[in-house]
């Protein structure tokens, strides 16, 4: 079947459209904004193409119709846990329920990868970070969260007949909003409260520029020492925090601040795709009239969810009961801004101190997503991603 380089804008049409074909009898399916897909592969918006290098390609039949696609990409910017395996990505794989089409589509990311001296592919992941566009979806086939794909199940099996073998599980927990907390919880809160030199504090009131110091502060504290995970500059934040302004709910950010210095944060934004579903791919300008409209009416719905997106406590803080005094005064405001449900970007299971931590405040897996590695020389012995301790 020929495989076609995404060069141009039919190409490109091409690739954006597959998916909608492949899912038009899963009514759970959310297509991503075609935007943001794009913004991957264009070096003016994607800074990893300082270090790095992306391609993509279409697979169709014999009578021209898409039947796959798929991207492969190098940042030299990422930390490799080991050296003597460096390890590319691809992503972005899309595919109808034919292995022989699925290998084509591996095979190209392989050998590409190959050639600029990779030694094994992670997939499906981003060329970006991994809060968004990471893994396969393996159970809990229900409405995607944005920034995550929904995956057909023949996926797995497609991946695993490849030789794909798990390098981590990503788990994406689920708990009721209202739900009580272990008392534990409400303990460490009455005992921080005693100590004037602690505060706990959502965003409402705060400036970009504050939020943005909070946030890189404990992102880079708690964070970047991970494997995987690079340092975020200063200038990175600031634009993150500027692209999150216009669906910022500032009551779901919270912070707590030891000496007025930020040292844990739980980040949380209205679930996107509960207004995204009804919007469409195509940001343009009914688009964008349609999602202030569905945005409106979200604002006022009940039940209404969040996502949780990143948590973190600085290394000094952690242990000490700040995350749990923290929980306590966010679960207040959460329920007095209506949401009854949230969902938490996933965590990986290399992480077992914050999958503790998750069921510690009742929450329970409910979505499981899958990072694959596909090592090339067959003969040398896989290891699993490394463990936080």
């Amino acid at each position: 079947m020929p495989l076609l380089e995404v060069t141009d804008s039919r190409r490109v049409r091409q690739f954006l459209d597959l998916p909608a074909r492949l899912y038009q009898d899963h009514p759970q399916w959310i297509s991503p904004l075609d935007g943001e897909i794009e913004a991957v592969f264009d070096p003016k918006q994607n800074v990893n193409f300082a270090h790095g290098e992306a391609i993509r390609w279409v697979l169709t039949d014999e009578q021209g119709e898409v039947v796959g696609r798929v991207a492969a990409f190098i940042n030299h910017a990422t930390p490799q846990t080991d050296p003597s395996l460096p390890v590319g990505g691809m992503g972005f794989f899309e595919c109808i329920d034919d292995q022989a089409a699925a290998n084509q589509l591996f095979d190209a990311c392989r050998a590409w990868l190959a050639e600029r001296g990779m030694a094994a592919v992670d997939g499906p992941i981003n060329f970006g970070e991994r809060d968004r566009f990471w893994g396969l979806l393996v159970a809990g086939f229900t409405e995607p969260n944005y920034g995550m794909f929904y995956h057909a199940p023949y996926y797995q099996q497609l991946f695993e007949q490849y030789g794909f073998q798990v390098y981590f599980k990503q788990y994406t927990c689920h708990r009721s909003v209202a739900a009580p907390l272990h008392p534990s919880f409400e303990r460490a809160a009455e005992r921080f409260a005693q100590d004037p030199s602690y505060r706990f504090a959502h965003s409402v009131g705060r400036s970009a520029e504050q939020m943005t110091y909070d946030f890189h502060r404990v992102y880079n504290l708690a964070w970047a020492n991970h494997s995987g995970v690079s340092a975020m500059s200063l200038e990175k934040a600031r634009k993150l925090v500027q692209q999150m302004k216009p669906v910022l709910d500032p009551r779901i950010l919270w912070f707590a601040y030891h000496n007025d210095e930020p040292v844990a944060f739980f980040v949380s934004l209205p679930e996107l795709n509960q207004i995204f579903k009804h919007v469409g791919p195509r940001l343009n300008l009914l688009g964008k009239l349609r999602f202030l409209w569905e945005q409106w009416k979200f604002q006022r719905q009940q039940p209404k969810k969040m996502f949780g997106v990143i948590f973190g406590v600085v290394p000094d803080y952690q242990g000490q009961g700040v995350e749990s005094a923290m929980l306590v005064h966010a679960q207040q405001e959460f329920m007095r801004a209506g949401y009854t449900d949230i969902e938490m970007n996933w965590i990986g299971d290399f992480n077992p101190r914050m999958l503790v931590l998750i069921r510690s405040i009742g929450a329970r897996i409910y979505k499981t997503h899958v990072t694959y590695r596909k090592l090339f020389d067959e003969n040398r012995p896989f290891e699993r991603c490394p463990v936080i301790r």
